[in-house]
């Protein structure tokens, strides 16, 4: 939701930082890559040794980037698709680096705590799942807008959550968790009934290289 309407109220931020990176000659994609470097390296670093105020301040920076690499890809003219892949790409790297590091956190206590663990595997893997769906569906023609959770609501929540634990306010790392992972699943389903509801859902795709063709009117060729 936020991708869609946030974007506006941002960009008053957002673009002096585009402009300036813009006019010393930075790249957009060098941009990705340094913000993702440095999410992933203070995600691996903070979160697993229990710096969970630090690492919800300096991984929201930086993962501010992705609005800023976007915006400067603007201002050049347009992005590009090596651009646009990249920019997934990296996208998933660093939320992996999040929920992956969540996952160590929780195996860490004494006791393990094996359920958040499970929790936090639900939302990587569930929050994969939402972009491969839309990415997918687009490769095919079909459009998926919105959802109920995007990246922005989910590095919000998590991003929050870890934060405020790191405060010492109890149970709400959890909290944010469990919401995160019920509302990526959600947001699975929704995008898959999207895709189902389309005027294009039911047209019929070709075979992949080296599949067996059938006939359609099921008699002998």
């Amino acid at each position: 939701m936020l991708s869609v309407h946030g974007r506006g109220p941002a960009a008053v931020i957002i673009e002096p930082i585009a402009r300036v990176l813009h006019k010393v000659g930075i790249t957009p994609n060098a941009v990705t890559v340094f913000g993702t470097m440095l999410a992933i390296g203070f995600a691996l670093w903070l979160i697993p040794t229990g710096h969970h105020f630090a690492a919800a301040v300096l991984i929201g920076l930086t993962v501010a980037t992705d609005m800023v690499d976007g915006t400067m890809a603007r201002m050049r003219g347009g992005g590009t698709r090596f651009g646009a892949t990249l920019d997934a790409t990296c996208d998933r790297l660093s939320d992996g680096a999040i929920f992956g590091a969540l996952v160590v956190w929780f195996g860490l206590q004494d006791p393990v705590n094996t359920i958040m663990m499970c929790v936090c595997l639900v939302i990587l893997v569930a929050s994969q799942v939402t972009s491969y769906v839309k990415a997918r569906a687009e490769a095919s023609g079909i459009k998926v807008v919105g959802g109920l959770i995007e990246r922005p609501e989910r590095l919000i929540i998590s991003l929050v959550a870890v934060g405020l634990s790191g405060l010492g306010i109890p149970h709400i790392l959890a909290w944010g968790l469990w919401i995160l992972a019920a509302g990526s699943l959600f947001t699975v389903i929704q995008r898959l009934v999207v895709v189902a509801r389309s005027d294009a859902a039911s047209e019929t795709i070709a075979a992949p290289e080296g599949a067996r063709e059938f006939p359609t009117d099921g008699g002998e060729q």
